[in-house]
């Protein structure tokens, strides 16, 4: 099976999954250089069930987040090295998401058990109750690593 999937197909994931006794994980993110923290955060993630799903941001997403120079990698190419960690299940590419309703949307879809985060997640109070509106939990799986963010490892290149 594939692991990369684009949204239209989270409903075949669901049913595969929802059919067994496996509990799923959710992620976010952008994982634009992919570092050791971003390692550490999916393998604790991925213990806290069995099937981790990794919800990985729109290129246009990170453009207007982290400025014009980024992402480094395209949402494809950041897919495809997810794609190689043994402890990611599936990456499912999104579409430009323009509000917290979108991201509720997909949580429905998915239906979650677990929704996963690092203990300073700055999105933690939408995604409690996303996890609330599935009967789900949010699980801070790992506490904040003293490592470099990529923004920090691209400035410290551009200085290099």
């Amino acid at each position: 099976m594939r692991k990369i999937l684009k949204p239209h197909e989270i409903n075949n994931l669901i049913k595969e999954t929802k059919n067994t006794d496996e509990s799923v994980v959710l992620v976010g993110g952008c994982f634009d250089l992919l570092h050791y923290g971003h390692v550490k955060f999916l393998e604790k993630a991925k213990e806290a069930g069995d099937i981790l799903v990794v919800a990985l941001e729109n290129d246009q997403k990170i453009k207007r987040l982290k400025g014009e120079n980024r992402p480094i990698h395209s949402q494809k190419q950041r897919a495809e090295i997810l794609s190689a960690l043994k402890c990611v299940d599936f990456i499912i590419c999104l579409p430009l998401m323009n509000n917290n309703q979108d991201y509720f949307d997909l949580v429905k879809k998915i239906k979650p058990d677990v929704i996963a985060i690092t203990e300073d997640d700055p999105q933690f109070k939408n995604k409690k109750k996303q996890a609330e509106m599935v009967s789900g939990k949010i699980k801070s799986v790992i506490n904040h690593l003293n490592v470099s963010s990529t923004s920090e490892i691209i400035k410290l290149l551009d200085n290099y």
